[in-house]
């Protein structure tokens, strides 16, 4: 069913990510992907950390751009505090 509830705003579709070929030496793909296990993140997040950062230290990061998507298992939700019934 493609219809929302009467009363219900539709949900914002995620958008598609880009995908793109990049060709490295050897040398510098080893010494990032090292990077990235120092940070616990895998070599393409580590890429995307780094391209944004240089990209908004340089003034030219998109003000659309949304954040980097978290990857894994979701937070746990808080326990919901007692309340007056």
């Amino acid at each position: 069913m493609t219809e929302d509830s009467p009363g219900q705003t539709p949900r914002a579709r995620p958008r598609q990510r880009k995908q793109m070929l990049l060709r490295l030496d050897p040398a510098v793909y080893d010494a990032l992907a090292r990077w990235a296990s120092d940070e616990l993140r895998s070599a393409n997040a580590q890429i995307e950390f780094l391209l944004r950062r240089a990209l908004a230290e340089a003034g030219r990061l998109p003000g659309g751009a949304g954040p980097i998507p978290r990857r894994g298992r979701p937070p746990k939700a808080p326990p919901e505090p007692p309340g007056d019934e």
